[in-house]
């Protein structure tokens, strides 16, 4: 479910494993059993896999093996519905930050589930095809329920067709890892409609960036996580680099970043500039902000980042105000929200 570039790509992959995949599309205009997603490697090889295309679940005949649900974090509610019909059937989810496993969970608490994170860029160049922008990997954990063996059975295809998979022990320990890697030159990105690389050239720009992985790494520790390594993605040397003197882990973090991200756009950053939707930011800054509240563990930078994107999304004047203009950011960065005990934005870095 959903036909973005990660749904894309995954149903490419499993078809091309022998796998029959149905890829519900909202936009697709009725049942098209010849349908074809085309996947350009980074190699630039074009690779072309055959899926049958529905626009729903009311659609799909039989029952299926596996649902995976590729949408967004803010779709979720409205896509699980779509599941009603098979109860048992198991759920892969695959969205960015933390918290899409406990809303399929309390939707769906006979199913198994399974976790994923996905670190391979990848994004839509034109209708029925995307680029896979850099090598990355996928990370997948039981989250619920009996489903190791499928977990396993995925890993298998998945990396014989060439997308590096991996079991994780921890399903909680990768999404937080996860969400580590998410975070840097996106928020700030998103904000000022800049490039990473900007970002990383500016000092202050870059203090807010290690703070608020830090305060994630604070917060992971409260509880009890640690950071790990996914496949294409050590988020354990991510924190290494945060933790350096500013003057050795900004250009070590700002070549990272900027690799990781193989030239594609930060992902608050595209939603921003589509203007429509609540933001994701909620998933991201805001869950380091929700758990940090609940723990005890300071947050400040976080919370304020995901005030702002908010702020941003829902106005287009407030996002206006900050494209190319660092210096009102980092002001406002510093301003305490509206409300009572809010914070204000630190003078060192959090540890």
């Amino acid at each position: 479910m959903g036909a973005g570039a990660i749904g894309s790509l995954l149903a490419a992959l499993l078809s091309s494993a022998g796998r029959d995949v149905i890829l519900v599309d909202r936009r697709a205009t009725g049942a098209d059993p010849g349908s074809e997603v085309t996947v350009v490697e980074p190699t630039g090889r074009r690779v072309s896999a055959r899926v049958r295309r529905v626009a729903s679940t009311a659609a799909v005949g039989d029952v299926p093996d596996l649902a995976i649900l590729a949408v967004k974090t803010n779709d979720l509610a409205g896509a699980i519905p779509g599941l009603a019909r098979w109860p048992d059937v198991a759920v892969l989810t695959i969205q960015n930050g933390v918290g899409a496993e406990e809303i399929v969970r309390a939707a769906r608490p006979a199913a198994g589930l399974i976790a994923g994170s996905i670190t391979a860029p990848v994004q839509r160049i034109e209708s029925g095809a995307v680029g896979w922008l850099g090598r990355g990997g996928i990370g997948l954990a039981p989250f619920s329920g009996p489903v190791g063996a499928r977990v396993d059975d995925i890993v298998r295809m998945l990396t014989a067709e060439g997308l590096p998979a991996r079991r994780m022990r921890n399903a909680r320990a990768m999404k937080w890892s996860k969400l580590l890697v998410n975070l840097p030159a996106n928020a700030l990105c998103a904000l000022l409609d800049s490039d990473p690389r900007a970002v990383y050239a500016d000092a202050a720009l870059f203090d807010v960036e290690r703070r608020q992985l830090l305060e994630a790494v604070a917060v992971m520790r409260a509880l009890g996580l640690r950071p790990t390594a996914l496949p294409g993605a050590d988020a354990r040397l991510l924190v290494l680099g945060a933790r350096l003197p500013a003057m050795l882990s900004r250009p070590i973090l700002r070549r990272v970043i900027g690799g990781a991200r193989a030239g594609k756009p930060p992902s608050l950053q595209l939603h921003l500039r589509e203007g429509r939707g609540p933001s994701e930011a909620r998933w991201l800054n805001g869950a380091v902000a929700r758990e940090g509240r609940r723990l005890g563990v300071p947050v400040p930078v976080n919370a304020r980042l995901e005030a702002l994107l908010g702020s941003a999304t829902s106005d287009p004047a407030i996002r206006a105000r900050y494209v190319g203009r660092p210096d009102r950011l980092l002001g406002d960065l510093r301003t305490p929200m509206d409300r009572p005990g809010a914070a204000q934005l630190p003078t060192a870095p959090t540890e």
